[in-house]
């Protein structure tokens, strides 16, 4: 339904989204761009004025979720700083998709899980971390 409503499509390899579109019977009616590493920088600012203006602009990576280890991250930043309003489409684990909008540097995270409620198990968890993430 995102596919086929947005009026932007920006995929990293347009090829490979036009594989995926066939195979899942959609068809899009928006303009497709490129927007991978190579072009990320250049292309943030064509896609925030779209953003800006009202457009329905989608992201779309090979694999894995926009903005961690993909691209993605410049177009959050940038639309986060212009008070655009930034979604997902939810995929297998809530935390990389609120990482992939929060417009924070995700190029590198870590998650411990859920710390422990009780004030002196959590600091143990975090010492632990801490001594973990420091002797590495």
């Amino acid at each position: 339904a995102e596919l086929a409503a947005a009026d932007v499509i920006a995929a990293e390899d347009t090829r490979r989204l036009r594989r995926l579109t066939q195979a899942l019977g959609v068809h899009t009616t928006g303009r497709v761009v490129s927007y991978f590493e190579g072009n990320e920088s250049a292309r943030t600012p064509e896609l925030i004025e779209a953003l800006a203006g009202g457009a329905r602009v989608l992201l779309v990576t090979d694999a894995g979720m926009p903005s961690v280890s993909d691209p993605g991250y410049r177009l959050v930043a940038a639309a986060v700083e212009r008070g655009v309003k930034v979604t997902a489409v939810p995929g297998p684990s809530a935390v990389l998709t609120a990482l992939a909008v929060s417009g924070l540097p995700v190029d590198r995270f870590c998650f411990e899980g859920f710390l422990p409620r009780k004030a002196g198990e959590r600091l143990g968890r975090l010492r632990e971390a801490c001594l973990l993430y420091t002797s590495l």
